[in-house]
């Protein structure tokens, strides 16, 4: 898990993501953002991680934080798995690795003996200026979503 040492800016994007909707990290109403990358739709970590944060959904509102699932996945494929997990918040897809790429998080992973490039499981907050104020990276999924709820909940 990395800290960001001071709150760094985020350059705006725009990106497709499910509903019809385009994600704008510019102008963002709620305190804080949270974007977490995921290797991708219906892969058990994935799913679990997804859960995770589903279950704790009621709590980041009240937290006023806004969440957000990110991977190379198409938007039919994050419709099929917003829809099959009752997710509360939007997926973005990402195919052409522009987001995944502004966040450096694609490396190269041991996958049955071979090397593959793929999504590194990794978790931002943005606060409403647009900064980022925390990362991880490398993520584990037991406890992952409480710890960034703690985060959200626990700052001034």
């Amino acid at each position: 898990m990395a800290d960001s040492q001071s709150p760094a800016p985020v350059t705006n994007f725009s990106a497709a993501m499910t509903s019809d909707k385009t994600f704008e990290l510019s102008g963002r109403p709620a305190r804080y953002t949270v974007l977490y990358f995921y290797p991708k739709d219906n892969t058990p970590g994935c799913t679990t991680e997804s859960i995770n944060f589903r279950e704790l959904y009621p709590e980041f509102e009240k937290a006023q934080t806004e969440i957000y699932g990110i991977s190379r996945d198409s938007l039919r494929s994050h419709e099929g798995f917003k829809s099959k997990l009752g997710l509360p918040f939007e997926l973005i897809s990402d195919p052409e690795e522009a987001v995944c790429g502004q966040f450096n998080v694609m490396k190269m992973k041991n996958m049955y003996g071979k090397q593959v490039r793929g999504v590194e499981r990794s978790t931002f907050i943005i606060d409403a200026s647009g900064n980022l104020v925390k990362e991880w990276r490398g993520v584990k999924v037991p406890n992952h979503a409480d710890e960034v709820l703690e985060f959200v909940t626990t700052q001034p």
